[in-house]
C-alpha cells in the first residue's frame, strides 16, 4: 500500500473567479511542488481546460482526474469527477444544454480562458459559468452516472454554496458516498452535529483560485498500486470515492 496526497478541487483560468496565472501548466507545476500525486481540475460548470491539464499534469508527474464543480438550481456547488477524459468531456457537453446563459462581465467577474497543454490561450467562454445550472441536486446526483462519474457536495462547512447552509441540513437523498471540507479542523464538530455526514468519506481540498492556494500534501488515499500504472491508481480513487 502507498500513500497518494490529493487535491480534487481546483480551479483554473477558465473559471471566472480564477486567476489568470492558474493556467494548466502553472497548476500542474505547482502541484508537483506541494507534494500532490492527484490531482483534479474543477472549473464552475466546465471541462473545457481539463484536455490542456492532462497533458500538463503528465510532464509534471500529476496523475489528472478531469471534473467539475457544478453549481445546481438550488446554487449549491457539487465536484463531479470522471474516470476518463472522455467521460468528462461527454459531461462537460451535457451540461452545456443545462446551462442559463448570461453573458460574461470580464471587467467584473475575468476573462474565462481556454487554453492549450503550452498554456496558450485557444479560446474564451462568453457565458459566465459560475451562476447556478437547472440541474437540482437530485439530478446531478442521477446525471454523472451514465458517465462512469462520482459527485459529492463541496465545502459542506462554508456558507457560501455549502449544501448545510443551503438547505440547513445533510440531506438523506440523494445519497453521496462523500463529502468535501475546506478545512480540516471542522470535520468533528460538523460530524456530531450531522451524524450523516461521520458516515461519509470525508475529503479535504483546496478549492484553489490563486496558485498560492494550492496546499502542501496534507490528505491522502493508502493504494494498492501494484502493477503500477496511473490507470491503475486512478480506478481506485474512484471505487474508494463510490463507497465501494
Amino acid at each position: 500500500m502507498n500513500r497518494y496526497y490529493y487535491d480534487f478541487h481546483i480551479h483554473s483560468c477558465l473559471s471566472p473567479c480564477g486567476d489568470n496565472d492558474m493556467t494548466p501548466n502553472n497548476i500542474a507545476g505547482m502541484a508537483a511542488l506541494a507534494g500532490l500525486q492527484i490531482v483534479a481540475l474543477t472549473d464552475h460548470n466546465t471541462c473545457k481546460n481539463c484536455p490542456a491539464f492532462y497533458k500538463a499534469a503528465k510532464k509534471n508527474g500529476i496523475i489528472p482526474i478531469a471534473g467539475m464543480e457544478l453549481t445546481t438550481a438550488e446554487d449549491i456547488h457539487v465536484v463531479c469527477l470522471f474516470p476518463t477524459l472522455e467521460d468528462a468531456m461527454a459531461f462537460d457537453a451535457f451540461v452545456d444544454t443545462k446551462r442559463i446563459r448570461i453573458k460574461n462581465r470580464t471587467d467584473i467577474f475575468g476573462e474565462q480562458l481556454i487554453m492549450d497543454e503550452n498554456d496558450a490561450v485557444i479560446g474564451s467562454e462568453s457565458d459566465l459559468l459560475s451562476n447556478a445550472t437547472v440541474l437540482t441536486v437530485e439530478e446531478v446526483s442521477e446525471a454523472v452516472k451514465p458517465f462512469h462519474g462520482v459527485c459529492y457536495p463541496a465545502h459542506i462547512d462554508r456558507e457560501a454554496n455549502g449544501i448545510i447552509a443551503t438547505l440547513g441540513t445533510f440531506p438523506d437523498t440523494p445519497f453521496f458516498a462523500c463529502a468535501e471540507f475546506h478545512e480540516k479542523a471542522k470535520q468533528t464538530d460538523y460530524s456530531q452535529q450531522y451524524p450523516i455526514v461521520a458516515q461519509k468519506k470525508l475529503l479535504v481540498s483546496s478549492d484553489a483560485h490563486y496558485l498560492w492556494d494550492i496546499r502542501d500534501k496534507d490528505d491522502y488515499f493508502e493504494i494498492d498500486d501494484e502493477p503500477y500504472s496511473s490507470d491503475k491508481v486512478r480506478a481506485e480513487v474512484f471505487r474508494q470515492l463510490r463507497g465501494e
